[in-house]
């Protein structure tokens, strides 16, 4: 009989719209299989949402103080998790919450106390996936294409539409994956300049008129020109992206343009490649308007999976991420980070 292991992955993604909670069984048979057992996800009330996202500024003693606190959050969250579904994980693997990605200057935080997690929740922990790689030289992201290879290879394109937009897929049988521009950050910035948490199905951008010099504005930074390896972090959003949106005042014609952005450099990120299926999952998949636009732009015919996997796939790879680093097996690929080797990255904390 195959042995299954049983894990939950935590994921927090840049839009801060939540936690997102998914306990699988994996099980190995010369091809990796996953079954979801359970899934859920925790919204952040606003006092949360509001130190999140102002962690960004915050000093070292106050870093070190949220990290405590969002790792307890966390475990106490996956402490819920575990007792509404009747769970027995063997292992919790917590992307946690980056406030930092700088991977040219060798650092990456991702919050979230690993110790302070594994004691509320009572399981043995892994976090920190990311740290590893960027100390080799890597940027430490994305992490998801080792899951998009080992779990998900029905689909020769794999595309993440969360905070930032990044893909991955296979050439010559290696991994190659990286960020490609800003998403929901953006998007959702501009909702919540109206109140609103997001543009449901893109409603508020499809309702505005492309702004042409706007749209030049934002093509023109020479991140998009740059080869991959290469990834981005709340950092670009605030230099680059920002300015350009908060001195206008037309929502609507700000989302019609950003969604045209989004949907220029995916589809120029697969251009080269031939005609296939593009996996679209993350928050942006809702976005009806945004995968109009994804599909008027490319060749490639766009398939948006069941809800389970668009809401929860990322947590799912984090799981995943962490049974291989129970096995001491390769989790992060240098072909995708560009780091001077492979890696089974991650931190393991045992309950006290």
């Amino acid at each position: 009989m195959i042995k299954k292991t049983n894990i939950i992955g935590l994921m927090s993604g840049s839009s801060l719209d939540g936690i997102d909670l998914v306990d699988a069984d994996f099980w190995f048979d010369g091809h990796w299989h996953f079954e979801i057992i359970a899934k859920d996800n925790y919204d952040y009330d606003d006092e949360w949402r509001k130190k999140l996202a102002d962690a960004f500024y915050y000093d070292k003693n106050q870093l070190q103080d949220i990290d405590y606190q969002y790792g307890k959050l966390l475990g106490l969250v996956t402490k819920r998790f575990i007792d509404k579904y009747q769970l027995k994980p063997e292992i919790v693997a917590s992307h946690g919450h980056t406030i930092f990605h700088r991977p040219q200057e060798h650092y990456t935080l991702q919050i979230g106390d690993g110790q302070a997690l594994a004691d509320a929740c009572g399981v043995t922990v892994i976090n920190d996936f990311r740290t590893e790689d960027v100390l080799k030289g890597g940027q430490g992201a994305p992490l998801v294409p080792i899951g998009d290879k080992l779990l998900f290879s029905d689909y020769p394109i794999c595309l993440n539409i969360g905070g930032i937009a990044n893909l991955s897929y296979d050439i010559d049988n290696q991994r190659i994956a990286y960020d490609i521009c800003i998403a929901n950050q953006a998007l959702n910035y501009l909702s919540n300049r109206l109140s609103l948490p997001f543009d449901k199905d893109g409603l508020i951008a499809r309702s505005g008129h492309i702004d042409n010099q706007l749209l030049t504005t934002l093509n023109s930074h020479p991140f998009y020109t740059q080869k991959h390896p290469k990834s981005l972090g709340r950092e670009f959003f605030e230099e680059n992206i920002k300015p350009s949106l908060e001195n206008r005042d037309n929502i609507a014609d700000m989302m019609a343009t950003f969604v045209e952005h989004i949907a220029i450099h995916i589809s120029a990120s697969v251009k080269t490649m031939s005609s296939s299926i593009m996996l679209i999952t993350g928050g942006g998949a809702k976005n009806k308007y945004l995968i109009e636009r994804i599909q008027a732009n490319t060749k490639h015919k766009v398939f948006v999976p069941s809800e389970d996997i668009i809401d929860y796939k990322e947590a799912l790879v984090f799981a995943f991420l962490g049974l291989l680093r129970s096995r001491d097996e390769i989790n992060v690929l240098r072909s995708v980070t560009g780091a001077e080797s492979d890696s089974s990255s991650g931190k393991i904390y045992k309950t006290q």
